[in-house]
C-alpha cells in the first residue's frame, strides 16, 4: 500500500490529518516549544546570561576616564565637545555616548625642520631651525584645526621665510641683523620669528603657545660653500687686523695719556715754581726799595759790593781803576791765586754825586 494511502493518517509525514484535526493542540506545542527554547537561553549558561554579562562589563569598563598628571580630558559627547576634565579619576557616560581624549598641556613639544630660502639680494640660504611649543587650550587644539602640529610647522616655515627673506645675505651669515651693527644677530632674528610665528597661531585661533625657537644652522647652498667659506676667512682675517689695530690701539693711549699728565703735571710746578721766584724777586726788590728810600748813598754802596763780591769771587782777574799809583791787593779762595806786581783795584769814588744823578740801583 502507498505512503500517502488513506485509511490511516499516520502515514502522513507532514501530519496534514492531525494538524487539520487538532488546530488548537499544534498551536500550544509551537508556544511550548518556544518557550521551552527561551528558557534554555535564559538559564545558568545560557546564550542571554552571556550577552548580558558583556553587555553589563562593556558599561562598568566605559563609564569612567584616568587622567594622567599633566593633562587634561577632553569630553565629546556624541562626537560633540561637552567639558574639559583635569588629572585624576572621572565617571562619564558610557560609550558610545561619552568619549574622553587626554590632552598633554605641561609637556613641550618639540618640531624640527629646513628650508631653502632666498634673502634680500636674492642669495639662496639653507635654514635649520627648531621650535619649542606647547598646548594651552585643549579644545582649540582638537577642534579649531584638522591638524594643529602640521599647521604650525606650516607657519614656522613662512615666519622664517618672511624674516630671513628681508635681510641680506652677508648680515644673515655673520649675524648682524638688518645691517645695523654688530647687533646679536640670531637672536634678534630668532625673536622676531618667533613673533611672527606667535601671531599666526593667535590668528588660527589653534591653542598653541611657542616657548622658543631656535635657528641650528644657517649655511649657503652646497654648490656655493667653497666660495662663501673663502669670503668668510677673508672677513676673519679682517677682523684678526682691525681686532689687532684696536689692541695696538687700546696699548698706545694710555702710555700717551701717561705722557701728556706728566708734562701738564712738571709744567704746573715749573709754573708755581716761576710764581713763586717772581714773589720773592718782588719782596725783596719791595725791602731794598725801602732801605733804599732811607739811606740812598750807603744802600747804593752795599748793592754795588755784593755784586762785585759775587762777580770776583769766582774770578782771578785784578781791575786796575787808578793807572797804577795804588794796589789792592784782592784774595780770592775759590779760585787759583796769582800774584802779580804792581796790579790792583780800586773802589770807585763813594761821593761822586754826578755819577749817580738818574741811576737806578
Amino acid at each position: 500500500m502507498a505512503w500517502n494511502e488513506p485509511g490511516n493518517g499516520q502515514r502522513d509525514p507532514w501530519n496534514k490529518n492531525k494538524r487539520s484535526s487538532g488546530g488548537k493542540s499544534g498551536i500550544e506545542t509551537v508556544l511550548k516549544d518556544l518557550f521551552k527554547r527561551i528558557g534554555k537561553l535564559g538559564g545558568p549558561g545560557g546564550i542571554l546570561t552571556i550577552v548580558v554579562a558583556i553587555v553589563l562589563a562593556w558599561l562598568l569598563l566605559t563609564s569612567y576616564a584616568v587622567i594622567g598628571a599633566g593633562q587634561v580630558g577632553v569630553v565629546q559627547r556624541f562626537g560633540a565637545y561637552a567639558r574639559t576634565i583635569g588629572p585624576g579619576f572621572h565617571v562619564k557616560l558610557p560609550l558610545p555616548m561619552e568619549t574622553v581624549q587626554p590632552v598633554a598641556t605641561s609637556r613641550v613639544r618639540a618640531m624640527s625642520d629646513q628650508i631653502r630660502t632666498l634673502t634680500r639680494d636674492q642669495d639662496i640660504v639653507a635654514v635649520d631651525f627648531n621650535v619649542q611649543y606647547q598646548v594651552t587650550d585643549p579644545q582649540k587644539y582638537l577642534f579649531n584645526t584638522r591638524d594643529p602640529d602640521g599647521t604650525l610647522n606650516e607657519a614656522a616655515q613662512a615666519a622664517v621665510r618672511t624674516v630671513i627673506g628681508a635681510q641680506p645675505m652677508d648680515n644673515v651669515l655673520t649675524g648682524q641683523a638688518d645691517g645695523s651693527g654688530p647687533a646679536p644677530a640670531l637672536s634678534a632674528l630668532q625673536q622676531q620669528v618667533r613673533t611672527q610665528l606667535q601671531h599666526t597661531l593667535d590668528r588660527y585661533d589653534c591653542g598653541l603657545q611657542v616657548t622658543d625657537i631656535s635657528f641650528q644652522a644657517i649655511t649657503p647652498p652646497q654648490e656655493a660653500k667653497d666660495a662663501f667659506d673663502d669670503v668668510n676667512a677673508a672677513r676673519q682675517d679682517r677682523q684678526g687686523l682691525i681686532d689687532q689695530a684696536h689692541a695696538g690701539t687700546n696699548q698706545e693711549i694710555p702710555v700717551a695719556n701717561g705722557d701728556a699728565k706728566r708734562m701738564i703735571a712738571e709744567a704746573d710746578a715749573y709754573k708755581a715754581e716761576r710764581i713763586a721766584r717772581a714773589q720773592g724777586d718782588v719782596g725783596r726788590f719791595d725791602l731794598i726799595l725801602k732801605e733804599y728810600k732811607a739811606a740812598p748813598d750807603v744802600t747804593r754802596r752795599r748793592l754795588w759790593l755784593e755784586t762785585m763780591e759775587q762777580i770776583l769771587r769766582a774770578s782771578n782777574k785784578v781791575i786796575d781803576g787808578s793807572d797804577g799809583r795804588s794796589v789792592i791787593n784782592i784774595t780770592n779762595t775759590e779760585a787759583p791765586a796769582t800774584n802779580l806786581p804792581g796790579v790792583g783795584a780800586v773802589a770807585p769814588p763813594v761821593n761822586d754825586d754826578a755819577a749817580d744823578k738818574g741811576k737806578q740801583p
